[in-house]
């Protein structure tokens, strides 16, 4: 294999987060190697583009909502669309934009909206331990793809959606809104292994923390604090070196820990609490390509009020997880 001219794209977490009612789309860029490590399909891994290598990405999130007697008009569903754009400025430094289009649709009678969302800036910087602490170097053997990989990455959204977007009756609920109105910061951490030739270990620890706005109906909205820890395991099953071609069955489990959110200072009823994610899925390469689709589902929660709550993480019949990625 041409290591020199295969196209290893990194597994950045750019968490963009929309709080309530349904609170975020997660953007993991996807790998696209005939050999080497393999990438998760929603969690981070620790690769970085190439040197001047650019990374074009489109990302879409379907959550089907549980639906419940006493939240008629139910949220019926929540679709995150992303688009993402990357660049490799070293061979250890990657930059990342990212745009969401969010869709947050309710039953009939309900209140629905869409647009686009908060853009996102993201720095990843890669790093390995071969005997020694050292930056990601621009080429690697498959003997070196098999030490212990990490990378630190942290970003910030930009305030380019709506905040004060107003739903059909005039009312403006942050949970529905387009904007954050504030930047809010993202930063965490991942550690990648290859287990064996086809096996692939990617760890990631990552938190977003949010900041108070005042929205034009007066009201002061913090949202709560999120915090996740998640694991992947990809299986490099079949490959065609020739044709360019590989196909990874991929399993994670995630965790993700919501604090509640807060307006006018107190904090509110029904939001936040912990659920445990599980998530089954493929990878495939051709090429420059990846695209990657799973499906994931709440394993275990424990949601304040989770009696109250409808439309939110945990409360989901299953979320459908789409990612197409390309390099140049």
């Amino acid at each position: 294999m041409k290591l020199a001219t295969s196209a290893l794209l990194g597994g950045l977490a750019a968490v963009l987060t929309l709080p309530a009612a349904a609170h975020h789309g997660v953007a993991g860029v996807g790998a696209a190697m005939i050999d080497g490590p393999g990438a998760p399909i929603e969690s981070a891994s620790s690769a970085n583009l190439p040197q001047g290598t650019m990374l074009t990405y489109l990302k879409v999130d379907d959550a089907r909502y549980k639906r419940y007697d006493w939240a008629v008009p139910n949220e019926k569903y929540s679709r995150f669309t992303m688009l993402g754009l990357g660049y490799g400025i070293t061979p250890w430094l990657s930059a990342y934009a990212f745009l969401p289009y969010n869709e947050k649709i309710a039953e009939s009678g309900g209140l629905s909206s869409r647009g686009w969302a908060d853009m996102s800036l993201m720095l990843q910087l890669g790093f390995k331990y071969d005997g020694g602490w050292q930056l990601q170097p621009a080429k690697e053997s498959l003997d070196d793809l098999e030490d212990w990989h990490f990378s630190v990455f942290g970003g910030s959204t930009l305030p380019t959606g709506n905040a004060n977007h107003r739903l059909s009756d005039g009312s403006i609920d942050p949970g529905k809104s387009l904007g954050f109105g504030k930047p809010s910061l993202t930063f965490g951490a991942t550690a990648s292994k290859m287990l064996t030739k086809r096996l692939t270990l990617s760890l990631e620890a990552s938190a977003l923390r949010f900041q108070e706005y005042r929205y034009d109906n007066g009201d002061r909205t913090r949202f709560g604090a999120e915090n996740r820890l998640n694991a992947a395991l990809a299986y490099r099953a079949w490959s065609d070196g020739n044709a360019g071609l590989r196909f990874d069955p991929v399993i994670e489990l995630q965790y993700l820990a919501l604090g509640r959110d807060r307006t006018n200072g107190v904090s509110e009823v029904a939001t936040g609490g912990r659920t445990l994610y599980g998530v089954i899925g493929a990878r495939a390469y051709w090429r420059n390509l990846s695209v990657a689709l799973g499906l994931k589902k709440p394993i275990a929660t424990r949601l304040n009020e989770s009696s109250q709550q409808q439309g939110s993480e945990g409360k989901e019949k299953y979320r459908l997880i789409f990612s197409l990625s390309a390099s140049f």
